[in-house]
């Protein structure tokens, strides 16, 4: 199941994050999104959705939610 499908305000593991571009890779891994660490969708948004990641809130369109599978 991909973050897009997950329900608001309940937690999940993260178990892979699939996308082609390194940099972003980089990028996600250094906000704590990678596999094994909790991630919660705090809400949606029109075109994306609010995630919260150890002690931050983060914004994320839809197609990264579609990348991080939980």
């Amino acid at each position: 199941m991909t973050l897009a499908d997950v329900q608001e305000g309940k937690e999940y593991t993260i178990q892979s994050v699939e996308t082609q571009d390194e940099e972003l890779n980089a990028f996600l891994f250094s906000l704590g999104c990678y596999s094994g660490q909790p991630i919660t969708v705090v809400s949606r948004l029109k075109g994306g959705c609010v995630v919260s990641i150890k002690d931050g809130r983060y914004n994320i369109d839809n197609q990264l939610a579609q990348a991080i599978e939980v």
